[in-house]
């Protein structure tokens, strides 16, 4: 094995451009993976943040007329004592009510979501979302959303007059201002806690609906699988966001597949011109080879040759194209910024990634090496000589 890499790296040295294009080769089919594919997982992670990053991932509500969860307490206590194939980061009840604004001659439909605080922050995130005032403390309070004050010309510490599913008509104060970054929210929101929202749509102690965040989102419908299982309560209905979003879903796995396919062409383009290389190599070298199997080398030396060849290439080039890679995404993060200076995309540096690059770009490159090694296991050193 020793006289295999001596020889191998005595090649490798003679031929010094050859070498260096097969590293560059290797380099950049490997910086390409891994900037194609940080910055598609980034879009994958701003995509599902922005769109369920503040939602609830999972979800139970009542399937009765009424749409009323009276035990909530207790379902409460159930969910956090069930064993789940991914753990739960938040967990928190709603009680949601239609309701309408009467402003002059205006009457405007909206949700007065009344909220389990501090537990919905973990969900929502509403105490750092408020540009004005504060959460609400009492009953009678709520948050209005930034769009919702200007169309309507409302002022914190002012009212606001609703109109609630039985006509009655409430009068609330209004505690503070949050903005979502998402218009249609912050226009058709009004934020509670859970008891101002249940005395207005006369609840009683019930709420509409427990929400959860999961730590994997894309496992938050085996953990709806396991609660509707455990809770096991024909009164109640239990979903999650990957049944509600089929759409986003189909857009990521497009995403996927096609970092995935730009992945393998690319290691299909490195392997082809490795192998062409060293076979190129074996011709070239044939005399030596020759002359070694003439004085003793065993045909299996030979070819280990070549196989030390393609791995010390491919290790040398993986190495040079995860810096070239990182080189790629800063250069992107630098550059391809949006008015407020920061990346248009966010790009996700998945360590784990570049190591399954790396390795995938090194075992190309040795499987590469096993055509050329064939062949020069095969060469005849009385025709090699003889032939020159």
């Amino acid at each position: 094995m020793k006289l295999a890499l001596s020889i191998a790296f005595r090649f490798i040295s003679s031929s010094k451009a050859q070498t260096l294009l097969i590293i560059l080769g290797i380099a950049i089919g490997v910086s390409v993976q891994v900037f194609i594919g940080s910055l598609i997982q980034g879009l994958q992670k701003d995509l599902v943040n922005t769109t369920i990053g503040n939602s609830s991932q999972v979800t139970i509500t009542s399937n009765t007329s009424d749409r009323k969860i009276d035990n909530w307490q207790k379902i409460l206590e159930e969910v956090e004592s069930i064993q789940l194939p991914t753990p739960l980061t938040a967990l928190s009840a709603s009680a949601d009510v239609p309701v309408f604004i009467s402003s002059g001659d205006r009457t405007i439909s909206v949700l007065l979501r009344g909220l389990q605080f501090p537990q919905a922050n973990s969900i929502y995130g509403i105490d750092a979302k408020i540009i004005e005032g504060e959460l609400p403390k009492t009953a009678g309070e709520v948050l209005v959303g930034k769009d919702l004050k200007d169309e309507l010309g409302l002022q914190k510490g002012g009212q606001i007059t609703i109109i609630t599913p039985d006509r009655s008509i409430e009068t609330l104060r209004i505690a503070g201002v949050f903005d979502l970054k998402v218009a249609s929210l912050n226009k058709s929101w009004l934020i509670s806690s859970i008891s101002t929202s249940q005395g207005v749509g006369k609840l009683g102690d019930s709420v509409t609906s427990i929400e959860m965040q999961v730590e994997e989102v894309f496992k938050a419908d085996e953990d709806a699988t396991a609660i509707a299982s455990a809770l096991a309560d024909a009164k109640l209905d239990v979903t999650n966001w990957k049944a509600q979003n089929a759409d986003l879903l189909t857009g990521l796995n497009g995403q996927s597949i096609s970092s995935i396919m730009i992945q393998v062409f690319v290691i299909i383009a490195v392997s082809l011109g490795i192998a062409s290389v060293l076979a190129i190599t074996v011709v070239q070298k044939s005399r030596q080879i020759g002359i070694l199997k003439a004085m003793g080398l065993k045909d299996s030396v030979s070819s280990q040759v070549f196989l030390f060849q393609g791995l010390s290439l491919g290790i040398i080039g993986a190495v040079v194209g995860i810096a070239f890679g990182f080189l790629l995404i800063l250069m992107f993060s630098t550059f391809a910024v949006g008015p407020d200076g920061e990346p248009v995309v966010g790009i996700y540096v998945n360590y784990g990634f570049i190591m399954l690059s790396a390795f995938i770009a090194i075992g190309a490159s040795t499987i590469a090496a096993l055509v050329p090694a064939r062949r020069s296991s095969k060469l005849s050193p009385v025709e090699v000589i003889r032939n020159g």
